[in-house]
């Protein structure tokens, strides 16, 4: 046998996806953060400004709006769908009939493009023709502006976010369930631990990495929903409805205003990575002082 796992050998099998991560990722990455310190409205030159961008965003109501209504979105979504998900994957854990189609259709909502997802929802939340309104009429009860309006836009984007992700998290828990030691769940059981017990003391504690995995990658995608505002508010009324990546999305592409939009890409990056390591400082101190 002959061991091809010197230094030299590995970074020449490595080098493929370095190349491509740094050009597709790294190097987007860098000139973002360049073009942030300039004005160019997509042609001419770029005219170097310093933290000019910057300080306009501090200075930008419709920003703000974004930056609440993506926290909003943010703090909605964890608290309905990593316990919702979890709660999912342990019923379908159980043996019951047809369990295999049913994490078919819980899942199925993840492989539907994000923009079909929204076009879906639009014909429900609409406040004119959707069928929520509709229903709830039959019923008597006057019709919400669930979308287009001052303030439940960013809960009725939460609430399909989480109908469209739900699937694919209670996956991984579920996953993560199946590794669980069969023996410890044994042996608690022998000793008399209910299943809620078990779920609390055992499951929970034993799955803190999984937690970690799927809280980290709703927040990242939280922190990049696009797709969903766009068809179902188009960020309007007057900029009412936007999250942060769909307001850069109108600054950069609307408005031609790149260095403005690369400054917000910035401030979007920095956001995110805050977000999820300070939730990742948070668990490891738990978990220290558990």
């Amino acid at each position: 046998m002959v061991w091809v796992s010197t230094r030299w050998k590995i970074l020449l099998m490595l080098a493929p996806g370095l190349v491509a991560f740094t050009m597709f990722v790294v190097y987007p990455v860098i000139y973002s953060a360049v073009f942030s310190f300039t004005r160019f409205q997509g042609f001419g030159a770029p005219t170097w400004i310093g933290l000019d961008n910057y300080l306009a965003l501090a200075n930008d109501p419709f920003f703000w709006q974004s930056l609440q209504n993506t926290i909003v979105i943010l703090v909605v979504s964890l608290a309905v769908l990593i316990p919702a998900s979890f709660a999912l994957a342990l019923l379908l854990q159980r043996a019951i009939a047809g369990r295999g189609l049913l994490r078919a259709l819980v899942f199925g909502p993840a492989i539907i493009a994000p923009i079909l997802v929204g076009l879906i929802w639009v014909f429900i939340l609409d406040p004119k023709i959707g069928l929520l309104n509709r229903a709830l009429a039959a019923f008597g009860i006057p019709p919400a502006q669930w979308i287009g309006g001052d303030y439940l836009t960013p809960n009725s984007v939460s609430v399909v976010f989480i109908w469209s992700s739900i699937g694919f998290a209670m996956t991984i828990f579920y996953a993560g369930l199946q590794l669980l030691p069969g023996d410890v769940l044994e042996a608690s059981a022998l000793d008399g631990a209910s299943g809620w017990q078990q779920i609390w003391h055992i499951k929970i504690p034993m799955m803190r990495e999984t937690f970690a995995i799927v809280t980290i990658l709703m927040i990242t995608n939280i922190f990049k929903i696009f797709e969903l505002v766009y068809m179902l508010t188009g960020g309007g009324p007057v900029h009412r409805s936007e999250t942060l990546v769909s307001y850069m999305y109108f600054i950069t592409f609307t408005n031609q205003q790149y260095g403005y939009g690369m400054a917000l890409a910035v401030v979007i990056t920095v956001l995110g990575a805050i977000v999820s390591a300070g939730y990742l400082i948070a668990a490891r101190r738990k978990e220290a002082t558990a």
